[in-house]
C-alpha cells in the first residue's frame, strides 16, 4: 500500500468510482491489495524484432541444437530453463488486402500485448542480444534466466551484538545497564555484578534504601525489565483483519483501523480495563484503510484510504456527526489535481501523520508523492514527487517542530524533507542502506533517531547527523536494487541468499529475525515511561512480536498466533487472504500476521494488531501485559478472556469444541454476552 498496502507493485490500477469488486476481481485469492503504476514502470520489455520473426514464422527449430542445449541444461551448464514459444499464424492464398491489412494489426496487438504486460516477465534477454538477420538462432531463443549467482560471503550479515548498539545502550539514551547498578566485591577483591530480581527491586523501593539517584536507577530498571508476556490478557476479535492499532502519547486511549472502513476507539485511562468508546467510518473507501493517526491533543483522528480524501472525526464520544472529509488534491485557489485522476490514475494515500503543533498534515501516497496539507486553511501547501516508488510511510522527526520530517519508500530509500523548503522536491539528506521498499518509519520524537522496516526482512536505526547529502546522493551510481525488478513481499518467501550489505549503508544498527511478508509490517521505538526507552520492536509475518535491544540482540517474543489460535470458529467469510490448506481443516489452516503493535506508555502492556483467524480472514487485537511468566491468575477478567469489537463477552467464541467445557464453566449461571468493563 504503497506497499500500503503496497509492495512494490501491483500492476492492477483502479477507477476510484469502480466497486471494490472490479478492482480485486476474486477476493479469495487476494493478499494485499496494492493499485500501484510501479509495475508499468518496470516491466521488461520485450525486443519486437524478435517477436516479429516470431509472428512471421521465420524461426525454425533445430533439433540438434535443441538436444545439445537439453544436455547442457541437464547437465547445469548455463542454469537456465528454456521455454519454446510457437506461434502459428494460418495462411490464406486467396485472402484479400483487407484480410492481410488485417493480420498485420493482429500481429503488432500481440507484440503489444507480450512486450507491455506481465507474460513480458517470462522473457529476458541479455545485453548482448542482437537480432540481425546473420544471427544463430540461439540467439533467438526466450528463457527464464535464472540468475547464476556466486555464493554469499556466509559474514555478510551484521554483527550481532552490534559494536554500535551497545555504545547506544551504554550512553544512557537507550535505557540503564546492571553495570550501573549496585556491585559488590568478592573475597579476592574482584568486583561482581549481581543483577536485581524484581522483588528486590520493589522491597528497595518501598523502603528508600538508596539516594534520590540510586531510586532513580531502580526505577528505570524495574520498567525496562518488565516485557510483556504471550498469555494475552484479552483477545478483541474482529470480523475483519485490523491494519492498526495505536495508544495515544498519554495512553488514555487506543484505536483499531480495520479493513472494513470502521475504527473503533477505546478509553485506555485504566489500561487494564478498558472500555468502548465510538466507532467512525470512513464513507466510500478502496480495498481498506491504510493508516490513523490521533491529533496530539487526542481531540482529533485523521484516517485515510486508497483515496485522496483523509476522514477526520472528534473522538469525542457524545459527537456522532460524520467526520470531516479533507481533500489532499485541492490545493486552493480552484487548483486541484485532478488531472491526475485522469492521466496518472487515482490519488491514493497510504500513511497519515499529524504535525507536532497539531496544524497540519503529511502523507505519503503513490507514485512517489508527498503531501503537506494545512488544516486551518483547508489546502495543500505542497505537494511533491519526492520517491521514484510508492511512499508507504511519513513521520515527523520531532513533536515539537513541524518542519522537519521523513519518507519511506518501495524505491529502497528514507529521505529527510524541510517543509520551508519543499518546493523544488529536493530533500535535505537521506539514508540508504535497504536494498529492498521500505514498509514503515517511526521517529523517536527528539529529531535524532528513526527506525525503518523493509523487505529486506531488516530493520535499521539511523542517526540524523549520518544524513548523507543530497548532491552525495544524487551522485550514487544505480545499483541493482534500482535495476531489477523488486521481491514480491505479497505472495513468496524472502531467499536470505540475496541479502546483501549495500555499500553505501549509512545506518547505525541493523535488527534481523521478524518477517515482513504479505502486507506493510509496522516497526517502533519502546516509550521511555514503560520500558526507559529500551527497546525497538516489530511485528512479523509468522504471528509474534520481536522485541530487540539497541545491540540487535533478542530481547524478548510476544507470540500473537499461540494465545489465539482457534480462539473462534470458522467464519463464512470470503475474504480469505490467500493461504495454505490444513489438512484438519476443510478451508484453510488458522494463520496470524501481525501487522502492528503498540506498547503502552505507561504500564508494562502490549497491543498486537494481526490479520489473525482460519485464512486470516478476521482480526484481532490482544493485549500482553508482564506477569513474571505466570500462566493464569485469580484475577478478574480471567486471562484469554474472548470479546468482540464492542469488549462485549460473545458465546460464539467459545463454540470450538476443544473451548466448550473452559466456556461453561467460566460463564456457567452468568449472563453470556456480558460487558468486559462490567
Amino acid at each position: 500500500m504503497a506497499g500500503s498496502e503496497n509492495g512494490g507493485a501491483s500492476s492492477r490500477e483502479f477507477n476510484g468510482n469502480r466497486d471494490l469488486a472490479d478492482v480485486t476481481g476474486d477476493e479469495t485469492t487476494s493478499m494485499d491489495y496494492e493499485p500501484t503504476s510501479e509495475d508499468s514502470d518496470e516491466r521488461i520489455t520485450i525486443n519486437e524484432a524478435f517477436l516479429e520473426r516470431l509472428l512471421a514464422g521465420q524461426e525454425e527449430e533445430d533439433d540438434e541444437d535443441d538436444n545439445s542445449a537439453s544436455e547442457i541444461g541437464e547437465a547445469g551448464g548455463n542454469g537456465y530453463t528454456e521455454i519454446e514459444v510457437e506461434i502459428h499464424e494460418e495462411t490464406n492464398n486467396d485472402a484479400s488486402e483487407a484480410e492481410a491489412e488485417r493480420t498485420a494489426r493482429q500481429r503488432r496487438q500481440v507484440i503489444r500485448l507480450l512486450a507491455n504486460s506481465e507474460i513480458g516477465r517470462l522473457f529476458r534477454f541479455t545485453a548482448q542480444d542482437d537480432f540481425d538477420d546473420d544471427d544463430d538462432d540461439d540467439d533467438f531463443n526466450p528463457m527464464w534466466r535464472r540468475r547464476r549467482r556466486q555464493k554469499p560471503d556466509p559474514n555478510r550479515f551484521p554483527k550481532v551484538p552490534s559494536d554500535e548498539g551497545a555504545e547506544l545502550m551504554r550512553s544512557g539514551t537507550f535505557g540503564s545497564n546492571e553495570a550501573q547498578d549496585i556491585t559488590s566485591v568478592d573475597d579476592d577483591g574482584r568486583v561482581m555484578q549481581k543483577k536485581k530480581r524484581l522483588a528486590k527491586r520493589i522491597l528497595d523501593r518501598e523502603l528508600a534504601t538508596s539516594d534520590y539517584a540510586g531510586q532513580k536507577l531502580n526505577n528505570r530498571l524495574m520498567a525496562q525489565g518488565m516485557i510483556p508476556a504471550s498469555n494475552a490478557d484479552i483477545i478483541i476479535h474482529y470480523n475483519q483483519p485490523v491494519y492498526s492499532g495505536q495508544f495515544s502519547d498519554d495512553g488514555n486511549f487506543f484505536f483499531s483501523a480495520n479493513k472494513d472502513y470502521h475504527v473503533r476507539m477505546y478509553d485506555t485511562s485504566n489500561p487494564y480495563k478498558w472500555r468502548y468508546y465510538k466507532t467512525v467510518e470512513y464513507p466510500h473507501g478502496q480495498w481498506t484503510l491504510t493508516d490513523a493517526s490521533l491529533s496530539p491533543d487526542n481531540k482529533y483522528l485523521a484516517y485515510t484510504s486508497i483515496r485522496s480524501q483523509v476522514c477526520l472525526a472528534p473522538t469525542d464520544p457524545n459527537d456522532m456527526g460524520d467526520p470531516y472529509v479533507l481533500d489532499l488534491s485541492d490545493m486552493g485557489g480552484g487548483q486541484n489535481l485532478e488531472y491526475r485522476r485522469r492521466f496518472d490514475g487515482p490519488f491514493g494515500i497510504w500513511s497519515i501523520r499529524f504535525s507536532g503543533d497539531g496544524r497540519k498534515l503529511v502523507a505519503g501516497a503513490q507514485r512517489g508523492q508527498i503531501v503537506v496539507y494545512d488544516i486551518e486553511s483547508r489546502r495543500t501547501t505542497h505537494l511533491i514527487a519526492g520517491h521514484e516508488a510508492d511512499v508507504n510511510a511519513v513521520c515527523f522527526a520531532d513533536k515539537l517542530s513541524p518542519h522537519l520530517l521523513y519518507s519511506g519508500s518501495d524505491d529502497t530509500t528514507l529521505k529527510v524533507w524541510d517543509t520551508r523548503s519543499m518546493g523544488d522536491s529536493r530533500e535535505a539528506g537521506a539514508f540508504i542502506g535497504h536494498i529492498e521498499g521500505l514498509t514503515y518509519i517511526d521517529s523517536k520524537g527528539d529529531g535524532r533517531y528513526i527506525l525503518s522496516n523493509g523487505k529486506d526482512q531488516s530493520m535499521k536505526l539511523w542517526d540524523l547527523r549520518m544524513v548523507m547529502s543530497p548532491r552525495d546522493f544524487g551522485a550514487l551510481a544505480p545499483t541493482r536494487r534500482n535495476t531489477e525488478p523488486r521481491f514480491e513481499y505479497r505472495w513468496g518467501s524472502y531467499d536470505e541468499e540475496d541479502w546483501y550489505k549495500d555499500p553505501n549503508d549509512n545506518s547505525l544498527v541493523t535488527f534481523r529475525g521478524h518477517r515482513v511478508l504479505r502486507t506493510l509490517i509496522r516497526c517502533h521505538f519502546s516509550p521511555p515511561g514503560s520500558t526507559n526507552s529500551r527497546y525497538v520492536y516489530s511485528g512479523s509475518e509468522d504471528g509474534k512480536i520481536y522485541i530487540w535491544n539497541m545491540d540487535a540482540t533478542l530481547a524478548g517474543t510476544v507470540d500473537v498466533y499461540s494465545t489465539t489460535k482457534n480462539t473462534r470458529p470458522p467464519t463464512n467469510s470470503s475474504a480469505i487472504m490467500g493461504w495454505d490448506e490444513d489438512e484438519d481443516l476443510p478451508n484453510t489452516a488458522w494463520k496470524t500476521c501481525v501487522r502492528d503493535a503498540s506498547w503502552h506508555p505507561n504500564a508494562p502492556i502490549i497491543v498486537g494488531s494481526a490479520w489473525s483467524g482460519y485464512g486470516m480472514s478476521t482480526g484481532t487485537c490482544t493485549l500482553h501485559s508482564w506477569n513474571d511468566g505466570v500462566e493464569d491468575d485469580e484475577a478478574e477478567p480471567k486471562m484469554g478472556l474472548r470479546v468482540n469489537e464492542k469488549l462485549e463477552v460473545d458465546s460464539r467464541f467459545y463454540q470450538n469444541t476443544g473451548d466448550r467445557r473452559t466456556f461453561n464453566t467460566r460463564f456457567r449461571g452468568s449472563r453470556a454476552d456480558q460487558r468486559f468493563e462490567d
